[in-house]
């Protein structure tokens, strides 16, 4: 079965239906849980420009390798950054979450076990960066579909 979604504004594609769903939050940046090489090829395909991996390498037995994703992304014209964390971001990720999305030639997509850490970072750096107000990155990943309410005041201010 297949499913019609567009991937970006004037750029239809197709995608599997069980494959990793990548949460489109604002055009030029996404997050997902834990993907696979399919998934990375079919996001160099759907035009995603810049991968970045917010999930500890052994964190889980069956997760691919770092060099077996780095290869992949490679292969499907991503660049590769590893920014992996655990618990809420850290400032060095959330800076060179920052980093990366100012100097992204394309959209960027994001991924950790299930994109929590991913979207909490993106929010980190969004607010770090004046890009957009407290309002408008709760109300982004709410239409993602994470919530970050509970992130207001903590996290994002």
């Amino acid at each position: 079965m297949k499913c019609a979604k567009p991937c970006f504004p004037g750029k239809p594609c197709q995608r599997v239906c069980d494959m990793t769903e990548f949460h489109r939050v604002t055009p030029h940046f996404a997050v997902a849980g834990q993907v696979t090489l399919d998934d990375i090829a079919r996001a160099g395909a759907e035009g995603y420009k810049v991968l970045v991996i917010n999930r500890p390498e052994g964190e889980d037995p069956d997760q691919p390798k770092l060099a077996e994703i780095r290869a992949a992304a490679e292969a499907a014209g991503l660049q590769f950054h590893a920014l992996p964390f655990t618990g809420p971001p850290p400032p060095a990720a959330v800076g060179q979450t920052a980093e990366i999305l100012e100097r992204a030639p394309g959209p960027v997509l994001a991924y950790c076990r299930t994109g929590r850490r991913s979207i909490m970072a993106w929010a980190m750096a969004q607010a770090l960066a004046g890009d957009m107000n407290p309002d408008e990155i709760i109300a982004a990943a709410t239409k993602a579909g994470y919530d970050l309410v509970g992130a207001r005041g903590r996290s994002i201010h």
